[in-house]
C-alpha cells in the first residue's frame, strides 16, 4: 500500500460502473448515479463513442429538446469529479457501456485518465442475477488483487475463472498499473431481474460508504427498496410455486449465514450509524480502514 492509503480525506478514488452484461437490474449503475446526484459531481471528460461501440449494439437516442430541435446521444462512459464535504476527499466517477471492441485500448484511456487525478485506488461496481431470496439481506461480495488491501481492508482475492465483463478488465488493468483496486458485487435474486433493483443499489452504497468511510445521504431510496420488498412479496403471494421456491432460498440462505451475526458485522453497523449520526467524525470516530 501506498503512504496516502491511510490518508483517507486526501486519497482520490475512481469509483466505476458500467450498463449492460456487469449490471444485473442496473443495481451498480443506479448506485453510481445516486453517488453522483448526493456528492453534487461535475461531468469532466468523455471518451469517444466511435472508438468503442457497435451501434447496433448500443444505439444512439433520438430526441427533441426544449427548443423542437432534434438531438442525437451517443452511447459513451462520462467521467465525473467531485469532492466530499467536510473531509474533501475528491472522487472520480465514470459512469460507462460495457464496450463491443478494444476493450484493452478503453482500460488504458480510462486509467491515464485516472492517474491525470492522481486517483491511487479504482473501486469497480457490479451486480450479477443469483439464487437469493428478495427478503434477505442482499449479498455483497468485496474483492481485490492487491495484497495490501486483502489486509487492511479484510476482502478476498477473486477466485473466479471463467468469462469476465469489463470490470474484471478494468480491476486487473488497474492492479497492473500499481492502483489499488476494489471490486464490490451485488446478487440481485434472479427472478427479479428487470431493473430497478433499489434493494441491492442500497447494499452496494453501504459497501461503498465503509470503503471510503464516507457518510452517503440516502434520500427516498430505504423507501424504494421497503416499497420494491413489498411489491415482489405480493408478487411471489400470488404464485404458489414462486413463494414456495422463495421459502426454499430463505432456509437456504439462513442455515448458510448464521455467522453472520458476529461481533464483526455488528461492529460494521454501529460504525455507519457512528458516521450516519455526525458526518464530520469520519475520519475520527469509529475509524476503520479505508481507501
Amino acid at each position: 500500500m501506498s503512504e496516502n492509503a491511510h490518508d483517507g480525506a486526501r486519497q482520490t478514488v475512481m469509483i466505476a460502473a458500467f450498463e449492460g452484461w456487469n449490471d444485473a437490474g442496473s443495481a451498480a449503475t443506479s448506485a453510481l448515479a445516486h453517488l453522483h446526484e448526493v456528492w453534487g459531481a461535475e461531468d469532466v471528460d468523455e471518451l469517444d463513442p466511435e472508438e468503442y461501440h457497435d451501434f447496433q449494439v448500443n444505439r444512439p437516442v433520438v430526441t427533441t429538446d426544449e427548443d423542437g430541435r432534434r438531438e442525437i446521444t451517443w452511447p459513451t462512459t462520462t467521467i465525473a469529479t467531485a469532492t466530499i464535504a467536510p473531509s474533501g476527499r475528491r472522487v472520480v466517477l465514470v459512469h460507462g457501456i460495457e464496450p463491443s471492441m478494444r476493450w484493452r485500448s478503453y482500460c488504458r484511456e480510462l486509467l491515464d485518465i485516472a492517474v491525470e487525478h492522481d486517483v491511487r485506488t479504482v473501486v469497480t461496481l457490479g451486480a450479477l442475477l443469483a439464487d437469493v431470496p428478495h427478503t434477505r439481506p442482499i449479498p455483497m461480495t468485496a474483492t481485490s488483487e492487491s495484497v495490501g488491501l486483502q489486509a487492511v481492508l479484510d476482502v478476498e482475492p477473486s477466485t473466479y475463472e471463467g468469462p469476465t465483463g469489463i470490470v474484471g478488465v478494468l480491476q486487473h488493468a488497474a492492479a497492473e498499473r500499481g492502483m489499488q483496486s476494489v471490486s464490490l458485487w451485488a446478487a440481485v435474486p434472479h427472478y427479479v431481474a428487470h431493473p430497478p433493483s433499489p434493494k441491492a443499489t442500497l447494499a452496494i452504497l453501504a459497501r461503498v460508504e465503509e470503503l471510503v468511510s464516507e457518510a452517503i445521504p440516502l434520500g427516498e431510496l430505504p423507501e424504494d427498496a421497503q416499497a420494491w420488498q413489498h411489491g415482489v412479496d405480493e408478487l411471489a403471494a400470488e404464485d404458489t410455486e414462486i413463494a414456495e421456491y422463495v421459502q426454499q432460498l430463505e432456509e437456504a440462505k439462513d442455515t448458510a449465514e448464521l455467522p453472520e451475526a458476529s461481533g464483526e458485522a455488528i461492529a460494521r453497523e454501529f460504525e455507519r450509524y457512528l458516521r450516519r449520526r455526525d458526518p464530520g467524525s469520519s475520519g475520527e470516530r469509529g475509524k476503520g480502514p479505508t481507501v
